[in-house]
């Protein structure tokens, strides 16, 4: 179970998350130190409030100089019913010709009294002034760095990922590309042999609907090799009526699999047209019905059902066989997952492809359960 989520992606991840906490808690530490240095600044500064308002006369040229001292943190001195006394490093409630603004002084006053609780300054056992004050600009820059950095960090990790995803998706197309030409030239040299053996055949005595299978054959591994020799090329598309090329398909395929399973086409309309590459549409509904009849295991039906629309054509093809399970439904697709003992799984991988970037239409399991069957999607736009 672990080790389905062992992965780079996943790891990746995790690096990230674990960075971006290391620099939360860190910012954290920092900030609270921070934070406790400047109440200790504002303490001071309050006990300068506090000589002033206590002293009515006597040199107070020290307690201004620690009341001047403080140049980043805003402050407002305060009376025991609210009247604003005194105020430090606070420009924003200024008017234009220079008076300070009330209603602004009591909005920000109000700021204050929200962000810490006041210290006391207590002019006798009657009278109290109170100092309300905010954060400095580098407590608020610091309090905002660690979420700066997490942003930076996520986004440079979604690059990373879009860069090696895309980068493994052109070898994987380049190695399928690969193997379909090197396919192709394979099948070359037989197929030349085959055809001429047939030839050879047709001049001797020999039965003709044995001989008119053979032909048959040789034709489609030609169309095969055809097919894998377009794979990196970009098709040519052609109006064809549907019907027809999967009645030939179907024929071919039903004589070839057992006669305990019954084949059926059904269409909303009489005549489809649709604008294909024939060889390579052939090769997605023929790679559909291989994996029907493997599913089947000699006995069922394969239905092919056509629903043309004004935007798009429909095509399902649904089989009666052992069906797909849930886990299994989302990776069908993808290149090298097969439950079969034989194969590659590339055959539904390929014609993912076929449909997506050379009929710029999809292909997808519409449905499927255990033990009843299955009925694969393909849309064909318009």
């Amino acid at each position: 179970m672990i080790k389905k989520y062992l992965n780079w992606k996943n790891l990746l991840v995790v690096i990230a998350v674990m960075i971006a906490l290391t620099a939360l808690y860190y910012a954290n530490q920092l900030t609270k130190k921070l934070a406790h240095e400047e109440r200790k600044k504002v303490e001071i500064v309050q006990q300068a409030f506090e000589i002033v308002a206590k002293e009515n006369s006597g040199d107070l040229t020290l307690a201004f100089t620690l009341i001047n001292s403080n140049e980043t943190i805003p402050l407002i001195n305060t009376d025991s019913k609210d009247n604003i006394i005194n105020i430090n490093n606070i420009d924003t409630v200024s008017t234009q010709d220079g008076e300070k603004n009330s209603n602004l002084l009591k909005e920000k006053l109000a700021e204050l009294k929200a962000m810490h609780p006041p210290i006391t300054i207590k002019i006798s056992d009657t009278e109290k002034q109170y100092v309300y004050y905010g954060e400095s600009e580098l407590l608020r820059q610091l309090r905002m760095f660690p979420y700066i950095l997490l942003i930076i960090l996520f986004l440079f990790l979604i690059i990373v990922v879009s860069f090696i995803t895309s980068n493994n998706r052109q070898i994987q197309d380049r190695v399928w590309v690969g193997m379909s030409k090197e396919t192709a030239h394979q099948l070359g040299t037989p197929l030349t042999s085959l055809v001429a053996w047939i030839e050879y055949l047709k001049e001797t005595e020999i039965e003709k609907p044995a001989l008119v299978e053979m032909q048959k054959d040789v034709e489609r591994l030609k169309l095969i090799a055809d097919r894998f020799s377009k794979i990196g090329s970009v098709p040519q598309l052609y109006q064809e009526v549907l019907q027809t090329r999967l009645h030939e398909i179907v024929g071919y395929m039903q004589k070839r699999a057992s006669k305990n399973i019954t084949f059926s086409i059904n269409s909303n309309k009489e005549d489809v047209l649709v604008v294909i590459s024939g060889p390579l549409f052939d090769w997605v509904i023929e790679n559909l019905i291989r994996n029907a009849l493997d599913a089947m295991d000699g006995k069922g039906a394969i239905a092919i059902t056509i629903q043309d629309e004004i935007t798009q054509t429909i095509i399902d093809v649904t089989d009666t066989g052992k069906g797909i399970s849930q886990s299994n439904i989302k990776k069908v697709f993808k290149p090298g997952f097969s439950t079969k003992k034989r194969g590659w799984g590339l055959g539904l991988s390929l014609a993912k492809r076929i449909m997506s970037e050379y009929h710029y239409g999809d292909i997808f399991v519409k449905k499927s359960e255990l033990g009843k069957g299955t009925t694969f999607r393909i849309i064909l736009k318009r």
